[in-house]
């Protein structure tokens, strides 16, 4: 009775473990995200946003220059109250373009986030759903991989075709 059961399990088992192959692949998602037309889109806004915000940073250093400029011209004569007044407006005013700066590249970061993020859920969503429909058990990012198998898949080309992109 024993020897039946283990021959019995003998004979199962290869069958299982065959059944359960693990199917690999991997994807060029960068390759994806450039071919995606809302990129353009995205990259045309953010561009848009950082030409308004290079124009008001160019308005601020430019009245600071024109403040410095004022500063230097001031005769050896001028009383030091006038001359301690114009540089504490030029200070101020360099630590307004420092803010500006920083919250400038703040808000352009979070634009950025924002005008992406449904991008990368899209190219998400259509791995997933080229995972779901070619029985994969794995897909994998193809970030400069060190060895790649006979095995492996490349799906960027079915992901490409989910998502209607040539």
């Amino acid at each position: 009775m024993i020897k039946k059961i283990l021959f019995a399990i003998m004979i199962a088992l290869p069958m299982c473990v065959a059944a359960q192959t693990p199917k690999f692949g991997v994807v060029n998602t960068a390759t994806v995200f450039d071919a995606m037309p809302e990129k353009a889109t995205a990259q045309a806004q953010l561009e848009t946003a950082s030409k308004t915000y290079e124009t008001e940073f160019k308005k601020l250093s430019d009245e600071l220059d024109k403040k410095y400029a004022e500063y230097q011209s001031l005769e050896a004569s001028t009383p030091e109250s006038i001359k301690q007044r114009r540089e504490q407006e030029m200070q101020e005013l360099n630590t307004k373009i420092q803010q500006f700066r920083a919250t400038a590249q703040q808000d352009l970061q979070r634009q950025q986030e924002q005008l992406m993020a449904p991008i990368e859920e899209k190219i998400q969503a259509a791995i997933k759903a080229v995972g779901a429909e070619n029985g994969f058990t794995f897909i994998l990012p193809d970030m400069i991989p060190l060895f790649t198998g006979s095995d492996v898949q490349d799906v960027t080309p079915l992901v490409k075709a989910k998502l209607g992109l040539q």
